[in-house]
């Protein structure tokens, strides 16, 4: 479905905890059209930003321990990480140049 990085509980800490760049993590499931949605725009972010930012996609039906371990009540949920912390939760859909704008702040 999409070029973004899939993460598991396995390697979840390595490869977003353990990022030097900023992380988003989008939270989906298959089934979810606004999650489908959503992809196509992180892609771009992705490719816009190329090293700049990780973008890596969890998915909730394989991986429900690790949605309950960051809270994930609702999808699409994305979250940003800098410096192995959680620093910001956004729920639902948002344009390529939210993400954008959020990653600038976070430079």
């Amino acid at each position: 479905m999409s070029d973004l990085i899939n993460v598991t509980k396995e390697n979840f800490d390595a490869v977003v905890k353990g990022s030097t760049t900023p992380v988003i993590v989008d939270f989906w499931a298959e089934w979810c059209s606004p999650c489908r949605m959503l992809t196509p725009i992180l892609e771009d972010v992705a490719k816009e930003l190329g090293d700049k930012v990780l973008v890596v996609k969890v998915n909730i039906d394989e991986e429900p321990e690790l949605a309950q371990a960051n809270d994930v009540m609702s999808i699409p949920t994305v979250k940003i990480y800098k410096g192995g912390e959680d620093v910001k939760t956004q729920i639902g859909v948002q344009a390529k140049a939210f993400w954008l704008d959020e990653l600038k702040k976070l430079a």
